[in-house]
């Protein structure tokens, strides 16, 4: 029995973790939860199904709501009851307790203390969310033994899988895929008009907006390429991205000898959740597989780098390394933000994001720092100065925009 603590229990990796669980009551037992404070009575849901103990809320104005939620269901908190924490520290303060298995499932940076915490306690990481080691770097991985962090997407899962196929000195390259999200095709002047709306109807995975948006710019698969060089420890120049749309082939392995290893299943995150909870070992019946008595044809092509340019400008910060791939994540947090609530266009995202990167290190107190000389105060001072360059950015932006449709109206 490995016991688990969930770090976003109430979102979209978390619900799933759950029904793995559920499905699986003589493997997994989920001992801990930690989530934000959006969805209260699914947290209380949660807390009372699985009888945890340990509860992490992040936001403290909604702590009065879920003691009330559990009240109601007969849960009590404090002595003799659940344990709850709340404020910024909670997930990390869920992660300290030394659980076997810490499946982080946060979004954003705001994962990087809990990933640390959890390293730091001993317990195997479960690791969905990439911010954490995007802008970690050698912070994470230094901080982790062999084989203590267990890549949850479900692109680095399938490298995991197929990486067992031969050893580190065959490898000639890492492919990943990428669906090419709802605007697959799209040349760059057509993405001018996008809404949120449209960005956020994915056509194969469903996500939650953050993630979903960044699956729209291709942002997701730039954090990839970076997050697969600093798990698997292959150059930035070996790893590639093609697009494919069926999403089920979810990556594969090029040898030298020529032979490519691909891991495919039918498009559902609880494959490799399952995988990363139970792993070495698979997890029976977790997910149903590939179809092979319907005809079926699965395509391949380049990534356009010129309409989605993320890719390219990830691989960039992913060389420079230090605090170039947090100050890309950072950005990027804040851009997503400002256009899901109408506040910029769509192709503002990439174009912000790189604007910022380019002037990380030119600005005095930016905290820039290349390759491994990155502390973790250089990583911090250099995501709270990208946000506040972004916010700057976009307020001038945003004017811009409202002028240049009026003049369009008029």
């Amino acid at each position: 029995m490995r016991d688990i603590a969930l770090l976003g229990s109430t979102g979209s990796i978390g619900t799933q973790a759950i029904e793995v669980v559920a499905a699986a009551p003589d493997r997994f037992r989920i001992v801990a939860l930690a989530a934000g404070g959006g969805r209260v009575e699914l947290l209380a849901d949660q807390v009372t199904t699985l009888g945890v103990r340990h509860v992490g809320l992040a936001d403290p104005d909604a702590e009065p709501a879920l003691r009330a939620a559990l009240a109601e269901r007969g849960v009590r908190v404090g002595a003799h009851g659940v344990r709850l924490d709340v404020g910024p520290d909670a997930a990390s303060a869920i992660a300290r307790r030394g659980a076997g298995l810490v499946l982080n499932g946060m979004t954003g940076s705001i994962g990087l203390a809990p990933t640390l915490a959890t390293l730091a306690a001993g317990s195997t990481l479960a690791l969905a969310n990439k911010e954490s080691l995007i802008i970690g770097g050698r912070l994470v991985t230094g901080a982790a033994a062999p084989g203590q962090i267990v890549p949850v997407d479900s692109e680095h899962s399938a490298l995991a899988q197929c990486l067992r196929s031969g050893s580190a000195g065959e490898v000639a390259r890492l492919v990943l895929t990428a669906s090419g999200g709802p605007f697959r095709g799209r040349r760059r002047e057509e993405l001018r008009g996008v809404r949120p709306e449209q960005a956020l109807a994915h056509p194969t995975w469903a996500m939650g907006p953050v993630v979903t948006t960044n699956s729209a710019t291709l942002v997701n698969k730039g954090l990839e390429v970076i997050e697969a060089h600093l798990l698997f420890d292959v150059p930035l120049d070996r790893i590639e991205v093609v697009v494919h749309p069926q999403s089920v082939v979810h990556s594969w392995v090029e040898f030298v000898d020529g032979s490519c290893i691909a891991q495919a299943s039918p498009p559902d995150m609880r494959l490799p959740i399952a995988l990363a909870l139970g792993w070495p070992d698979r997890v029976p019946g977790a997910a149903r597989s590939v179809d092979i008595t319907r005809a079926a044809t699965w395509e391949f092509s380049p990534l356009d780098d010129e309409a989605f340019p993320a890719v390219r400008l990830a691989r960039r910060v992913g060389e420079l390394g230090g605090t170039y791939p947090g100050v890309y994540n950072a950005a990027n947090e804040v851009c997503v933000e400002a256009f899901l609530t109408g506040r910029i266009a769509f192709l503002d995202i990439v174009d912000t994001v790189a604007a910022v990167v380019a002037d990380h290190g030119a600005a005095d107190g930016s905290g820039a720092r290349e390759g491994n000389r990155a502390s973790l105060q250089d990583v911090l001072a250099a995501d709270g100065w990208a946000r506040r360059q972004a916010s700057e950015a976009l307020g001038v932006r945003d004017v811009q925009s409202r002028t240049s449709s009026a003049e369009g109206i008029s």
